[in-house]
């Protein structure tokens, strides 16, 4: 079983940054690749980016590769998400995931945080 509680949502203006955290719990946190997930009002959650469990590997959106990047402390159990040139369509709840399998395997995720809100006016 592994808890996830993510944090360091907000809001800020377009052209801004924010970065979110994502503690979570258990001993084996590096064996769990971890994901970043995102669902806007009114439509479906969506991908937003992942990285293997040792960190060597990173995938992205594409709305989001070049402005967003993805990382993670196995000491601290956290992985992060550094989000930079914020765009207004960015504006969504964002949730961490972790899953065994792959991490581009969206479907694999079975371990969810409950969200962080992050919005971004124009």
């Amino acid at each position: 079983q592994v808890q996830l509680v993510e944090s360091g949502g907000g809001l800020v203006q377009a052209g801004g940054s924010l970065s979110l955290s994502c503690a979570a719990s258990g001993r084996t946190f590096s064996m769990y690749g971890m994901g970043w997930f995102r669902r806007a009002p009114g439509k479906e959650r969506e991908f937003v980016s992942a990285l293997s469990g040792g960190g060597a590997f990173t995938y992205y959106a594409d709305s989001v590769r070049g402005r967003f990047t993805i990382s993670r402390d196995n000491a601290k159990n956290t992985v992060y998400l550094q989000m930079n040139n914020l765009k207004p369509e960015d504006t969504a709840v964002y949730y961490c995931a972790a899953t065994r399998g792959p991490p581009t395997y969206t479907t694999s995720y079975v371990y969810w945080g409950q969200g962080t809100q992050v919005t971004v006016s124009s």
